[in-house]
């Protein structure tokens, strides 16, 4: 499950475009930051997509992605020129097709290589919806995890929530600001409709009256359990209370909310925090957050990208990184479904799990110097006007550095208070499957 926002200038303290997303999918599916460069092609190329091979374009844009190791597509992204797109898994009535077809995120990535505008993306997306169509197994073990998609799209000049069920859409501009999580949330009040949507359910018998999107086509039983309106309640809510001061530092507070102060992951039954937590393998499975990422869009200055490359933005630190001739410090061995020492994402991983033994107080150990770390390269980013590669990289070792200390520190701790039996072994398996 993941949690997506959008603020625009009326919104934003310095009257910029600010996209924020969390990535949750299962604890153990390692997430991928990566940069893929403008390319020209041969006529006749083809792309390989997750499950479907298409016809590649003349020439794709460069881009900045987190993506789940094993699939093509991405969670998250944005482009050279400042497109910015998240998706979000959503439950319909409609059935998934498990194969021939897209996954939401390869549509998340086709969009970014092959648009200069957020307006431009929200076309190509449905326009490959409607050739190709949309679906696949979306989980990494989790083979019955199937959905349809929802997508936010910015640039520096505003933003489109799209979304959709099955082959049919709807879409929204954004005004101030529009949060989304895994459920249909677009009603009446939209501003573009696929021509056959509303015809197609209330012959199903799905709508009455006037003519709904969201309840029309929503599948009750899953979009309940996602706990998605819990989680868009508390991001309206957050966004609401900082209107018009909406900065960096706020959107990271966004990405790290528990809505709780004594916030403990191993007690809630649904996954209702917008900074996921794994906690059990029917209720809260796909329901880690394995990578975070907010994009800073202002006119006429260049995009600046704030990543964890990890999970547990609570946890982690939101890094600067710039499009140039160097984008991606290096993070270490190639990500794979096993725990790797020589990997940032797995290190990091390490110190989330023993954090876990006793999170309340385990964490106090790291945010003074996360928060202190983190500001200080806000600073250096937004009132000393720094930027460029080398700050990236400093960030990034400065963060490794910060780990392995978090890491001996933790391990001198004990446990002052343990969790129940089925947390404890719900993890016991995922780290034994992965060599933790």
């Amino acid at each position: 499950m993941c949690d997506t926002f959008i603020a625009l200038p009326k919104a934003t303290e310095d009257g910029s475009v600010i996209f924020a997303k969390n990535s949750d999918r299962e604890a153990n599916e390692a997430q991928s930051l990566e940069y893929h460069p403008s390319m020209k092609y041969p006529a006749n190329s083809m792309v390989a997509c997750t499950y479907l091979e298409i016809p590649q374009v003349e020439k794709t844009y460069g881009v900045l992605i987190s993506r789940p190791f094993w699939m093509w597509g991405a969670e998250m992204g944005v482009n050279e020129h400042g497109v910015a797109i998240g998706n979000e898994a959503v439950f319909t009535k409609l059935k998934v097709k498990k194969t021939g077809v897209l996954t939401g995120m390869d549509l998340l990535r086709l969009a970014l290589e092959r648009s200069d505008s957020a307006t431009k993306a929200k076309e190509i997306i449905i326009d490959l919806l409607k050739k190709y169509k949309q679906g696949g197994v979306c989980g990494y073990q989790d083979k019955g995890m199937l959905y349809h998609n929802s997508f936010i799209i910015a640039d520096k000049n505003g933003g489109w929530i799209l979304e959709t069920a099955g082959e049919f859409w709807v879409a929204k501009k954004v005004d101030t600001y529009y949060a989304i999580s895994n459920g249909l949330t677009i009603g009446s009040d939209y501003d573009e409709i696929h021509p056959k949507a509303e015809d197609f359910a209330r012959k199903k018998g799905w709508t009455k009256g006037e003519f709904h999107f969201a309840n029309a086509f929503s599948d009750f039983l899953f979009t309940t359990f996602s706990a998605c309106k819990t989680r868009k309640n508390r991001a309206d809510d957050l966004l609401k209370n900082n209107q018009t001061i909406i900065n960096i530092t706020s959107a990271t507070a966004h990405l790290r909310d528990h809505n709780s102060k004594d916030f403990n992951p191993s007690r809630p039954l649904l996954g209702n925090t917008i900074c996921a937590h794994a906690g059990n393998s029917i209720t809260r499975n796909a329901s880690q957050t394995t990578g975070s990422m907010i994009v800073h869009l202002r006119t006429n200055k260049e995009p600046i990208v704030w990543v964890t490359a990890t999970s547990t933005p609570c946890l982690s630190l939101f890094k600067p990184v710039w499009f140039g001739k160097e984008v991606v410090p290096y993070l270490g061995e190639e990500l794979t479904g096993m725990y790797n020492k020589n990997s940032f994402w797995w290190k990091h991983e390490l110190l989330h799990r023993k954090v876990l033994k006793d999170y309340n107080q385990r964490i106090e150990i790291l945010k003074q110097e996360r928060n202190s770390f983190e500001n200080n390269l806000i600073d250096q980013v937004y009132e000393d006007n720094n930027k460029g590669f080398e700050i990236s990289k400093n960030a990034f070792e400065g963060h490794k550095i910060l780990i392995d200390n978090w890491i001996s520190g933790v391990k001198e701790m004990s446990t002052k208070k343990s969790s129940n039996f089925i947390y404890k072994n719900y993890w016991k398996k995922l780290n034994k499957k992965v060599g933790i």
